[in-house]
């Protein structure tokens, strides 16, 4: 006689235990697991995310000022900027102003950028060059170049020329050492492939060494854009009778914070422009590098 033990039905559900008398089952919330909530943050505009900062030091600083914590005297209300700069804005004393600042800063960071970028050229491709050039601008690079202005106006006279050429040269080595360093970061057995494809030393510096070199010389145009702006407003102190530094040295004299604060925002306006311009150059120019973009 054989028994025959059936297997136990697993897709049965087991029935609940009541809750003892006078007990109430505690509710259970679900668990959302990390991914999902990294998820949810992710939905929302990253826009959006990147104004909180701002925009809560704004709150702030309209608190601080309004409450009297904030003295007018020493900073401005938001309020009272605002209505500074539509005021500059409406008569166009802003727009002239932007006008002259941008000219100097686009001629000084064309001047800059053929010499540095010139300069790295010639020391990255050649031995010769670099033991020529190299030693010459590392010398130069660790003098402050803010230190220079005096020489400047002696050489160049109070006019356009110094500011310009102060702009010019903190450019130049920023894009020099991140052009230098990019032309002598590529990989060497990609120089290998080159030779081994039957190109010439034309064409691995036009199809290896130049599109190899091009993530530093987007770096190095960043730091040179943001470098423009500061050598701006060093130079605009020199006997300036236009632009934002001109406004700000006004307004230093009469006391208006408001409109101070009103030009460093123009300044802060234009380089993040700068530096948007920048990111999309190099969107447009890397896709073929893989970046990690974050999690």
């Amino acid at each position: 006689m054989t028994i025959s033990h059936a297997p136990p039905d697993l897709s049965a559900t087991p029935e609940k235990t009541p809750a003892p008398a006078g007990r109430t089952a505690p509710d259970l919330e679900p668990i959302v697991p990390a991914s999902v909530r990294r998820a949810r943050l992710r939905s929302v505009p990253r826009w959006l995310r990147r104004t909180v900062g701002p925009l809560l030091l704004l709150a702030l600083w309209q608190v601080f000022s309004a409450t009297g914590v904030l003295h007018p005297d020493v900073l401005a209300s938001p309020g009272t900027i605002a209505r500074a700069g539509g005021d500059l804005i409406a008569d166009g004393t802003l727009p002239a102003a932007m006008g002259v600042s941008l000219q100097r800063v686009a001629v000084g960071l064309v001047l800059g950028g053929v010499v540095g970028t010139a300069l790295a050229l010639v020391s990255g491709l050649s031995r010769l060059g670099e033991d020529l050039v190299d030693a010459t601008v590392q010398m130069l690079r660790t003098v402050p170049w803010v230190g220079l202005i005096p020489l400047f106006i002696i050489w160049l006279g109070i006019g356009e020329a110094p500011k310009v050429a102060l702009i010019a040269l903190g450019v130049a080595f920023h894009l020099y050492l991140n052009v230098y360093a990019g032309i002598r970061g590529v990989d060497a057995q990609l120089i290998e492939a080159g030779e081994s494809l039957g190109l010439n030393r034309w064409g691995l510096i036009r199809h290896v060494v130049l599109p190899g070199a091009l993530p530093g010389a987007m770096t190095g145009l960043r730091y040179s854009l943001a470098t423009a702006w500061l050598a701006l407003v060093f130079g605009e102190s020199i006997n300036a009778d236009a632009g934002i530094g001109f406004l700000m040295n006004q307004a230093r004299e009469f006391f208006r914070t408001d409109v101070i604060v009103v030009c460093l925002v123009v300044y802060a306006f234009l380089g993040l422009t700068a530096d948007v311009i920048v990111r999309t150059l190099e969107r447009l120019l890397l896709q073929w590098r893989p970046t990690f973009t974050g999690q």
